[in-house]
């Protein structure tokens, strides 16, 4: 009597016994009929998912076999799943794929549709971690492949749920931009097919993605989205109540529901091809609900009989999706129990030799082997592609001006400032890299409050709209109506007839928001959104003006989700856009951190480059808010982005800065698919005034397309103030620190002491060079780090410091090890200008 604890070979055992047990129906069928009166699924068909289904299950069997002996590294297996293999048969080959962990005979029936595929070495290469693995190159078992379109997942519990909205996103509302986003050849009727367990429901990502999808189709947006949930009703060993997902997916708002007896390969089709032709026909999201079993446990280490009894083992032994799939060809004569054992003996024969030849392949030898698809840089070419998008918006800029346009004067209700400056003003642009007149400090006030910022944002008035005939408009129902083209005619008519670099000096907000502008027209592919970007225009003013000129469909007011937010992004970025995503404040970013760690930065380490999801993502950030916000809108904790590989962290604090730092962190993204942060200061948004009141040294003028090759900020460089030989100490800093440290050397000038101050610009990777340069040439260093004591970014400076050599003397001035409180205790807390007098001049003491 065989054993009812499902062991690889009890497994195997159990399938030849009832595969000699069947018995031919009474008629024989022909291949190209239904295999049953009540399905579609053709004998044909049939025969080719029972080829996928007992690949599927060989390739488990190898997987414990390898495990056996030390040679394999992954056991999570898809035994009782196969019946996934004709949710694929389903499906096109070139409808993208975001795959559970247990879609084994999904992957084999989608290879099967593709000529010149080898799923057995694929999968077995995953399995023993070859470098030659096709998709992560040993770095991790996951099902993908580019020629497939199937997207690789992480493990992380329905952390590809956002993602394969956004990817939908871009097939739906997306590709009606020109150029279209079809970043691989995905069609303009596909649908994207995402695939979870039964217990992912539960999930903060996937529940965040089911509303996300009922959201956009109670709004009319397109999304062409079919989840596929497969239920065996356990989640390694807690259970899912009886009825749960049923009632949990059947009642989401927006999301049609389907359901089958995964474990029935017809009734799995019919339900799966109804499903599709549905999603493709109407462009609107679907759940499919597949019941299905679990044999051999969680993984290879998972001892189930500690948790269910024989009975129910063996209750499910008797629903074994391929042993089902065998006795529906038999029994409809188109296949005899002698054949289909011939081929499941054939398929695992086949499996086996292929299992020892992949032993044999080399493994990931080193560090920079395992580490070199994580965030390929190429600053050359990102800086070509910065010069280029010059070229491009240059070249318009001349075609205005040769037809008089470009040098019309400007009127007095101009967008970016509506002050007029003296001719004795001195602007931002004083500073350079090079020069530095540290003698020309004074002190003056510290920051600004939120009145001052709802003042400045008064400056920035909506275009005026031009009414569309009245036959002309057709509203949906909850979006906005589109003022804007879309993409302008020219650079001139984007900016309303103002170009930015005639306005005179800006503030890092109005410069934010040139920079966005020029890019919109640089990238045609480019979308901007989030919470209140577009009729609000943001809470702080970036983004106003923007949906005005580009249209609805280019920038567009998300739900208040930033697991969500960031989901759109990722996957508008897989389908070949480039996304913008705004989070409205840091604190906002922590509730959605995975999205980046583990679904952004790990794409193209998982997928060798074949796949890379483009994004920059702004967040305002930073504490300084003088009178306004608490802990959630003074946010600085920033460790947990500068501790995810791969990720670029830019902390832009001057407007210059922030114009030039952003052009390449786009140009980055397009070119090497970077994920970068974007931080921008809010307590320096709307600042003027470095010194005194109405000095105007915090604003900058904003550079024309023509100076931008010049002026590139390579990602990885900082920026020094003063560069003499007679510095007496090296201040680092970064962001508000750096308003805050001129201030403070303009003190301690005062006191005969000369102060260098570095701008890290960026904080991941750190500007290491520079770091180790400005320190070494004075050998006194002073880190102000407006971060966290525990964790801030000062901790890596002087790692860094630590790592090369450095035999000079530093120390830091930290914020505090608290969240920031609101109103004035936050003094008490943050990085003030007065530690900074009182860190130099002790380290000059020692």
């Amino acid at each position: 009597m065989l054993s009812s604890v499902t062991t690889p070979q009890d497994l195997d055992e159990r399938f030849r016994a009832e595969l000699a047990g069947l018995v031919a129906g009474a008629a024989a069928r022909d291949l190209d009929e239904p295999v049953r009166e009540d399905t579609a699924l053709t004998g044909e068909q049939a025969r080719a998912l029972y080829d996928a289904q007992s690949t599927s299950r060989h390739l488990d069997l190898a997987a414990r076999w390898l495990r056996s002996f030390d040679a394999g590294y992954y056991t999570i297996g898809s035994a009782g799943h196969e019946g996934n293999a004709a949710v694929a048969a389903a499906l096109r080959p070139t409808d993208p794929a975001l795959l559970h962990y247990r879609s084994g005979g999904f992957y084999c029936m989608r290879a099967a549709q593709v000529a010149g595929s080898d799923p057995i070495r694929d999968v077995l290469r995953g399995v023993v971690a070859s470098a030659k693995e096709p998709i992560a190159g040993g770095r991790h078992k996951v099902f993908g492949h580019a020629d497939l379109h199937v997207v690789p997942t992480t493990s992380t519990i329905a952390s590809h749920l956002p993602r394969a909205v956004g990817v939908a996103y871009a097939l739906g509302r997306g590709r009606r931009l020109d150029p279209p986003g079809g970043g691989h050849g995905w069609p303009a009727d596909a649908l994207v097919v995402c695939s979870f367990g039964d217990a992912s429901i539960n999930h903060a990502a996937a529940t965040a993605a089911f509303n996300t999808a009922g959201w956009c189709d109670h709004i009319g947006l397109k999304l062409p989205l079919l989840f596929v949930c497969e239920d065996n009703g356990l989640g390694i060993s807690v259970r899912t109540p009886d009825g749960w997902v049923a009632a949990a997916l059947g009642s989401r708002p927006g999301l049609r529901y389907y359901s089958a007896d995964g474990c029935d390969t017809a009734e799995t089709y019919d339900r799966a091809a109804e499903a599709a032709a549905w999603v493709r026909r109407y462009r609107r999201p679907a759940v499919l609900h597949l019941s299905t079993i679990r044999l051999m446990g969680h993984a290879g280490a998972d001892a189930e009989m500690a948790y269910r009894s024989p009975v129910e083992i063996a209750a499910e032994l008797g629903r074994d999706p391929l042993v089902r799939t065998a006795r529906m060809l038999v029994e409809a004569g188109v296949a005899t129990p002698a054949e289909l054992m011939t081929r499941y003996d054939e398929i695992g024969w086949e499996v086996r030799r292929v299992a020892e030849e992949v032993l044999g392949e080399p493994k990931l030898a080193s560090a920079s082997e395992v580490t070199a698809p994580l965030a390929p840089r190429r600053p050359v070419r990102v800086s070509r592609a910065v010069a280029d998008a010059a070229a491009h918006l240059g070249a318009d800029d001349r075609l205005e001006e040769a037809h008089g346009d470009a040098g019309r004067e400007l009127d007095d209700d101009l967008e970016f400032t509506a002050d007029t400056f003296s001719d004795d003003t001195l602007t931002a642009g004083t500073f350079s890299d090079d020069t530095f007149t540290a003698g020309t400090f004074s002190s003056g006030t510290a920051g600004h409050t939120a009145d001052d910022f709802a003042a400045d944002s008064d400056d920035w008035p909506e275009p005026e709209r031009t009414p569309a005939p009245a036959a002309a408009v057709r509203p949906v129902s909850g979006t906005p109506r589109n003022n804007g083209s879309g993409h302008p005619a020219s650079r001139l008519a984007a900016f309303g007839g103002k170009l930015p670099e005639k306005a005179g000096p800006l503030t890092l907000a109005q410069t934010i928001n040139s920079t966005l502008t020029d890019a919109m027209l640089a990238y045609p592919q480019m979308v901007v959104f989030g919470e209140d970007v577009a009729a609000k225009g943001g809470v702080y003013g970036v983004t106003k003006g923007l949906r005005d000129r580009f249209g609805a469909t280019r920038v567009f007011d998300t739900l208040l989700d930033e697991t969500s937010i960031l989901g759109l992004g990722l996957g508008a970025g897989l389908a070949g856009m480039l996304p913008v995503p705004e989070i409205q404040y840091l604190a906002y970013l922590h509730n959605a951190e995975d999205q980046l760690r583990g679904e952004a930065a790990t794409m193209q380490f998982f997928s060798q480059g074949a796949f890379h999801n483009p994004m920059v993502v702004r967040v305002a950030g930073l504490a300084y808010q003088l009178g306004f916000g608490g802990h959630f809108h003074n946010d600085n904790a920033l460790a947990v982005l500068r501790d995810i590989p791969g990720l670029v962290v830019a902390a832009p604090a001057r407007a210059e800065d922030a114009a030039a730092m952003l052009r390449t962190c786009l140009a980055s993204a397009v070119v090497d698919g970077s994920v970068c942060v974007f931080l921008e200061p809010i307590a320096l948004y709307h600042t003027r005034d470095l010194h005194t009141d109405d000095d105007n040294w915090w604003l900058s003028d904003y550079a024309p397309p023509s100076e931008w090759p010049a002026i590139h900020v390579p990602i990885g460089r900082a920026r020094a103030y003063s560069n003499g030989p007679n510095d007496d100490l090296t201040i680092i800093t970064f962001g508000n620190g750096v308003r805050l440290s001129l201030r403070a050397a303009a003190r301690l000038t005062a006191e005969g002491i000369h102060c260098r101050v570095v701008d890290l610009r960026w904080l991941s990777p750190l500007p290491v060079g520079d770091i180790i340069k400005n320190a070494s040439d004075t050998g006194r260093v002073l880190v102000v780090d407006e971060t966290r004591r525990s964790g801030g970014v000062g901790e890596g400076v002087i790692a860094a410091l630590v790592d090369a050599g450095y035999v000079g003397v530093a120390r830091r001035v930290a914020a505090v090890d608290s969240f920031v409180p609101l109103g004035p205790a936050a003094n008490h807390v943050l990085v003030s200008e007065e530690q900074i007098v009182q860190g130099a001049r002790s380290l000059l003491a020692r």
